[in-house]
């Protein structure tokens, strides 16, 4: 594939869409094609929801909010390039993450903590912070429409429930969970709703985004997808 950056100019790029739907796994390639950072703000809520786990903010799978709004300011979150990846990882106060926030457990609960309004506007100061200088592709629910509403390209992904439910089920067999397809199919419709109601930064397709359907695409597919949106979005 070649490359299709036609200058030496650099821009954010914005991918925002529905869980499951391999925005991150998207966003990582492209960055890699046109040698931009990426950031996962998703695993960055997810971060969020493990520390909240793991110290008492969560109670017979109810989160204390009150709790979790407290110990926000003990939160650090920090991502460091894995080579054996080619990619970075995300560390919780200094400490390899990676593999524990991609839990059912976490993925139950990272709606309900990306709901609350004092985390969001922890986290998008520190997003914003991030992309300051240009030249990164950030993935998430909001990147879009808050966290860089003047992004110069917005990709919106979306895929139907059970098509994302299946590519999450095999993801975590490989990873030797023991899950159901209907506990994963329910877990995605109701991160959905959650997402899209939420009263702060709901999830929603930013008006100049561009709807990008991978239900039935490889990823050299979406490449191809992308590499020509880039060349019509970023004019020589």
């Amino acid at each position: 594939m070649n490359s299709s950056r036609p200058n030496n100019k650099k821009i954010v790029i914005a991918v925002d869409g529905f869980s499951s739907c391999g925005k991150s796994t998207f966003a990582k390639m492209v960055a890699a094609h046109l040698g931009y950072i990426f950031i996962d703000t998703g695993a960055m809520y997810r971060a969020v929801t493990l520390w909240a786990i793991e110290n008492g903010c969560v109670e017979n799978g109810i989160l204390n909010e009150e709790r979790l709004i407290k110990g926000l300011d003990v939160i650090q979150i920090d991502f460091r390039f894995n080579p054996d990846r080619g990619a970075s990882d995300i560390y919780l106060c200094g400490e390899w993450a990676e593999g524990k926030i991609r839990t059912i457990t976490v993925s139950n609960l990272v709606s309900a903590v990306s709901a609350i309004g004092e985390v969001r506007r922890r986290l998008v100061k520190l997003q914003q912070a991030m992309g300051r200088d240009k030249g990164v592709v950030m993935d998430g629910r909001d990147i879009g429409t808050v966290v860089f509403p003047d992004a110069e390209l917005k990709i919106f992904m979306t895929a139907d429930p059970e098509v994302r439910a299946e590519r999450r089920y095999q993801e975590l067999l490989a990873k030797g969970e023991e899950v159901s397809r209907e506990e994963i199919i329910e877990n995605i419709r109701q991160r959905d709703h959650l997402d899209q109601t939420r009263a702060i930064s709901p999830l929603r397709k930013a008006d100049d985004a561009i709807v990008l359907d991978n239900g039935g695409m490889t990823l050299a597919e979406e490449m191809e997808w992308f590499d020509e949106i880039f060349k019509l979005r970023v004019k020589e």
